[in-house]
């Protein structure tokens, strides 16, 4: 993700690039499907929380100023870069013990997004829309769990109305 891509004021993330080894170097990429691209309006809480990062962020240019490389990443390694996936993984890793989250990786995190928002009755094509999926089906087919009390509710609507 790269500054330029978010939209603090209007609360906007254009997702354009992809992070990517070629040649044995990490660059951005165009993502690997036109659906990947996409404009993701960010929850307030999301805004709200890179508003802070940003501060934090000219801080952590300043300490580290000449070596500073200015990539534009939002979430860069301590001089600027994009970070390394098993450093990436790494820090993930402090932060899940930190907060008491067990095995928890990046991709469980994305599922437990798209789980919530269809729990939360955002209608699936919305979801698949704001995750990048091409296909409704891997939306519906990986990612859509129902609850038993879900499933309890819609037999109950068909009882009354066939009752």
């Amino acid at each position: 993700m790269r500054w330029s891509d978010v939209d603090l004021d209007a609360g906007t993330l254009e997702v354009v690039h992809a992070l990517q080894r070629v040649g044995g170097e990490l660059r951005f990429v165009r993502p690997k499907s036109d659906d990947s691209q996409r404009t993701i309006p960010l929850p307030t809480i999301c805004v709200d929380a890179l508003l802070l990062h940003k501060d934090r962020q000219k801080a952590e240019r300043a300490d580290a100023w000449p070596n500073w490389q200015d990539n534009d990443v939002v979430f860069p390694s301590r001089l600027g870069t994009p970070l390394e996936p098993d450093n990436l993984r790494r820090s993930l890793g402090r932060i899940r013990k930190a907060a008491g989250l067990g095995d928890v990786r990046f991709h469980d995190i994305r599922h437990t997004c798209v789980s919530l928002l269809l729990d939360l009755g955002v209608p699936p094509h919305i979801v698949r829309d704001i995750v990048g999926h091409s296909d409704i089906e891997v939306t519906m087919t990986i990612y859509a769990h129902a609850a038993l009390d879900e499933k309890r509710k819609a037999l109950r609507k068909l009882g009354d109305a066939l009752g």
